[in-house]
């Protein structure tokens, strides 16, 4: 297939924006982002919207997978108030990622204080009530995402430390201690992705491996441009890129994407990949709505491929 000059690899939605503020039953300072999962017979957005305040909360949406949302008027998580997390969420929660572990769904997400940046893990067997596991990161650390099922007998987690803007992986025996620490990518000098990138969702255990879509920053003179990529991970070792995208998947060009409390950015938490290969991206535009990307796992498989020999 012949690919059109000027189109992305993900296409967008002809509804976008799916959510923007003026569909919340509440007011707020903006939306950034959504993780999404699929539960019982709907489809969940947990969205990190921040309020008037500024403090980060998320807030779920329910649907069937595209088209019209409906956001909960009360938040699903907000900043401890009291104990031992509170001192480390004192600015709020944020960014959720979800997975599907074990029968049990895990979220990790942003504790934002005074002291830095940590993620946090928490579980839900319902979406109705949460419970927080524990904070498993030195601080300004940021973009968890935990493996759909063990590697080696061991949990993973994706994660991407301050320094150096690069994506690592870390494993644990029981979800709180977690270590043997490895850099699995990291930002590429000249490319669409040359100055920190980080997990976009949790991986998606594919026939290749796990495909991982990312985001990342390119500094411009304007200011960060925030793109989508896309890598194929080792099954059994995903510390070893297999193949990697050389171009983005999704770039900011409608005005929704490029105007906004943080303009030139598409950034995602979550995705779905249903038994056809159709792929379905929810991303957060300028950090001011929430929005549908669509594609094909072979389009984005193939685009990896492309640039195998290179990277």
């Amino acid at each position: 297939m012949i690919r059109k000059a000027g189109r992305d690899i993900i296409h967008r939605y002809k509804g976008n924006p799916l959510i923007s503020i003026e569909d919340l039953p509440f007011m707020c300072s903006d939306i950034w982002n959504a993780a999404v999962v699929r539960f019982e017979d709907q489809c969940l957005l947990l969205m990190t919207v921040e309020t008037l305040e500024g403090l980060g909360s998320i807030y779920l949406a329910r649907g069937k997978d595209h088209g019209r949302f409906a956001v909960d008027p009360k938040p699903f998580m907000t900043a401890s108030e009291d104990g031992p997390f509170a001192p480390y969420e004192r600015f709020g929660v944020r960014d959720p990622r979800v997975t599907l572990l074990e029968g049990t769904y895990y979220i990790t997400y942003v504790a934002e204080s005074e002291h830095g940046r940590r993620i946090g893990l928490a579980h839900t067997d319902d979406f109705r009530s949460v419970q927080r596991i524990g904070l498993i990161s030195q601080t300004d650390n940021t973009n968890g995402a935990l493996f759909p099922r063990k590697i080696k007998g061991r949990y993973a987690m994706l994660e991407r430390p301050a320094e150096g803007g690069s994506i690592w992986i870390r494993y644990s025996d029981d979800l709180t201690y977690w270590g043997s620490s490895k850099v699995v990518m990291s930002p590429r000098g000249g490319f669409w992705d040359s100055t920190r990138i980080g997990a976009a969702g949790p991986p998606i255990e594919i026939g290749q491996g796990w495909l991982l879509i990312y985001y990342g920053e390119k500094g411009t003179s304007a200011g960060p441009l925030v793109r989508l990529g896309a890598a194929i991970l080792n099954r059994d070792d995903p510390a070893r890129l297999i193949a990697r995208s050389n171009i983005p998947i999704l770039s900011p060009r409608e005005n929704y994407e490029r105007i906004g409390d943080v303009g030139n950015m598409v950034f995602s938490c979550g995705a779905l990949l249903d038994p056809q290969g159709d792929m379905r991206i929810y991303y957060g535009a300028s950090n001011s709505c929430i929005c549908l990307g669509t594609g094909t796992l072979d389009d984005i498989t193939r685009i990896c491929r492309e640039s195998e020999e290179e990277f």
